[in-house]
């Protein structure tokens, strides 16, 4: 092993001494003792020199640096390969000597020397068998700083002394690598840091949002509650009430004002005090919470009305309880109490002055309330009273007073089935999308009060409490098909009254509800009433025309089965829903919902119309274009009892020629058929408006037609007439209308 050592050591100088020759010393023939300078054969026998050249032709083949300097000194370099001259973009040793100074710190860079030594000392000092590695930038011959990795092991040798052997290799790739791994994970954690950054605001922002919401939300409960001059917070669960705002009449110790108190008996000392002796077991039994219990199971909240005694005057109080727990069962409530004293004696008085309305009413409206059973029953009804009297004003044809009888059932009779033929006609507009939506500004509550007082009469003979509640209408007026709206609900308010029994409960409401768009809101219509109610199998087929739970014999009320047909219908034009609940024996509620365009409230002159009965039409001339002999001869009739001057034609041709042979003033009014042969209404209506003549071509034209549709009225308007009255004709409308247009006719000449 000595021997071993020996002979690396040997190698070891050997290898260290061969820089100390030029070339030119060195013999070509290394294996030959003479032929190596005197002072390497002293140590080392001609078989380790072979292997020292050959090791040292190895370093200089290698791709990376090796260089050998002394520890101590200068740093002297003792030994550099080709690969270090590379690496220097360096030529020849003479180069690199003048670029480097022959020193190992003329290799580090200026900045770096410092911490390269210190770091290869830290290194040498804690493991003397381990290599040493250091990282640091040199200047290469043409300028340019590169980064090197540097690995060097300390060795004493006792022929050089102690030397350092370093394998050096360019690692600015790595490095460039690394700096960008560094700047690019700095950037990842500035990026995240910045996300987290931008998180912690919008949640702050989110935070102060929900502390502004929830400020509104309380603002908004301290505005609505206003009214309320004591509320109070109940857990039922937990038996337990504290006041939020307290009259001085539920205590007679302010101190528990703000305190939790138990819920059983807190009212007591109120409702034997203030409560009247009548109200008291109502508001008891309003106040236990076993009722509130179960009546806040199917409704979000209950109210009841009650009397109070102050001062020896009677005060109407409301007390109004809404669950606010979000269980199914109500545990945590809001109970509010508030005056209600003016709205009560408003009601009072304005109930008795409908009671007494509905008396006159009712006289009036007593034919109005017959419907027909079914269609086969109704339709032969009506029939039967016209032909049967017919012949028996036949019969008694001089007895003038039984021949009025016979003619007022007669009348009866066909307004009954003009009815029915109204209700078809609406089905089959519906069906040909023949209906048309009218949007225009106009009041729900305007409507719902209208529908109420109609209704009155007929309710009041059943004595039906009929009641109207809009309080929870915000916006009264709206964009929308006033027409519709009232017949949807006028419908369903007769349904009401129609199927609800003596001495039963309606009401007729509307609520409203934000929609998202600030423009509109959403509004439901609900009638409610508690009559006889409708089977859970019928209800899927409550909607189709002509369908009714019962025959008109079986339930003796009558009706044409089309009502909610037309009424669902009408709905759905609107862009609406119509649902309806209900129990048989309890009563039925049906709840249409509709999103209308809010308006705000304008005044609006409305024209008042004019008098009928005292329309004369002072001799006017009027042309009647009319085909039928029958109906010519009514409407000639009823026209020359009221004033006028009567001239035919039979055909919309004959009509025409009239027009044009005619001269200015010799017809004020002309009432145009539609269908007629020859040539029909539309088109004589357009070939006078063509006259040259202006006074002829202006003449005021009227359309009477069976054709009742909406374009048939458009049709009638696009053809220049001023008017369109469906058959059968009402005397009072056409008088009505013509009074109108005649007057329009004659402001329009004085101009």
């Amino acid at each position: 092993m000595n021997e071993h050592i020996k002979i690396n050591k040997g190698l070891i100088e050997y290898l260290l001494s061969i820089p100390e020759f030029s070339e030119e010393e060195l013999p070509a023939d290394l294996s030959a003792e003479d032929s190596l300078p005197a002072e390497l054969v002293s140590f080392i026998d001609a078989h380790d020199r072979q292997i020292a050249l050959q090791f040292q032709k190895f370093i200089e083949e290698i791709p990376g640096g090796f260089f050998i300097y002394h520890a101590g000194g200068s740093e002297e370099l003792i030994y550099a390969n080709q690969a270090l001259l590379r690496i220097f973009q360096c030529d020849t040793m003479e180069e690199f000597k003048e670029l480097t100074g022959n020193t190992f710190r003329g290799l580090v860079h200026p900045d770096d020397l410092d911490y390269v030594e210190k770091s290869i000392a830290e290194q040498i000092s804690h493991s003397q068998y381990d290599l040493d590695y250091v990282e640091y930038r040199i200047i290469r011959k043409d300028g340019e700083v590169r980064w090197v990795d540097d690995y060097g092991h300390f060795v004493h040798s006792d022929t050089v002394g102690d030397i350092f052997y370093v394998f050096i290799g360019d690692a600015t790739e790595k490095k460039n690598r690394h700096n960008q791994e560094k700047e690019d994970l700095i950037n990842e954690r500035l990026m995240q840091e910045q996300k987290l950054q931008r998180k912690i605001e919008e949640y702050n922002r989110q935070l102060e949002h929900i502390n502004l919401e929830h400020l509104r939300r309380l603002e908004t409960i301290e505005g609505l509650s206003i009214d309320y001059k004591s509320i109070f917070y109940a857990d039922l669960e937990a038996d337990q009430i504290q006041c939020y705002r307290l009259n001085n009449r539920f205590t007679t110790s302010p101190e528990k004002e703000r305190k939790i108190l138990p819920f059983s008996g807190y009212f007591a000392y109120y409702i034997r005090t203030w409560v009247h002796p009548e109200d008291r077991d109502i508001v008891s039994k309003a106040t236990s919470a076993e009722y509130i219990r179960i009546n806040l199971a199917a409704s979000k909240s209950l109210h009841v009305n009650y009397r109070i005694l102050r001062n020896d005057d009677t005060e109407y109080i409301q007390l109004r309880i809404v669950n606010v727990g979000g269980g199914d069962t109500a545990s945590q409530i809001i109970m509010g109490f508030r005056s209600v004293d003016e709205e009560i004696i408003h009601e009072i008085k304005q109930k008795q002055t409908l009671e007494e309305a509905l008396v006159q009413a009712n006289l009036a409206n007593v034919t109005k309330n017959m419907f027909l059973s079914n269609m086969s029953h109704d339709v032969r009804t009506p029939m039967n009273a016209i032909v049967g009297f017919t012949a028996l004003a036949k019969k008694h044809i001089d007895d003038r007073e039984k021949v009025k009888d016979y003619l007022d059932i007669i009348e009866n009779s066909s307004s009954q089935l003009l009815h029915l033929l109204n209700d078809v006609l609406e089905i089959s507009k519906i069906d040909m999308g023949k209906v048309y939506v009218e949007n225009a500004q106009c009041s729900l509550l305007e409507i719902a009060q209208n529908i109420q007082a109609t209704m009155l009469s007929r309710a009041y003979e059943k004595h039906i409490n009929l009641s109207l509640g809009t309080s929870g209408l915000k916006h009264s007026i709206v964009y929308t098909d006033r027409q519709k709206i009232t017949q949807i609900l006028l419908c369903l308010a007769s349904n009401a009254v129609k199927y609800t029994g003596e001495g039963g409960q309606i009401k007729i409401m509307i609520t409203e509800e934000p929609d998202d768009s600030k423009d509109y809101s959403i509004f439901h219509f609900i009638v409610e009433d508690n009559g006889i109610g409708i089977s859970e199998k019928f209800i899927g087929h409550i909607f189709e025309p002509f369908e009714r739970e019962n025959n008109t014999t079986l339930s003796g009320v009558y009706g044409t089965g089309l009502g909610l047909t037309i009424t669902k219908n009408l709905v759905e034009m609107l862009d609406g829903t119509i649902e309806v609940k209900s129990t048989v024996g309890e009563g039925s509620t049906f709840t249409v919902t509709l999103r209308l365009l809010i308006q705000n409230p304008t005044q609006k002159t409305s024209k008042e119309a004019p008098s009928i009965s005292s329309f004369h039409a002072d001799n006017q001339h009027v042309l009647i274009v009319e085909d039928n002999e029958i109906n010519l001869e009514i409407e000639t009739e009823l026209l020359q009892d009221a004033g006028f001057i009567v001239d035919t034609a039979v055909n919309g041709r004959i009509a025409l020629d009239k027009i044009k042979q005619s001269k200015p003033g010799d017809y004020d009014l002309i009432l145009m058929d539609i269908q007629m042969p020859v040539m029909d209404g539309y088109h004589a209506a357009r070939a006078i408006r063509q006259i040259a003549d202006p006074a002829l071509c202006s003449i005021p034209i009227i359309a009477l037609s069976a054709n009742a549709f909406e374009e048939d009225r458009k049709r009638a308007e696009e053809s220049g007439m001023n008017a369109h009255i469906a058959k059968p004709i009402d005397i009072p409308q056409l008088l009505s209308t013509i009074r109108e247009i005649t007057e329009n006719a004659d402001s329009a000449a004085n101009k």
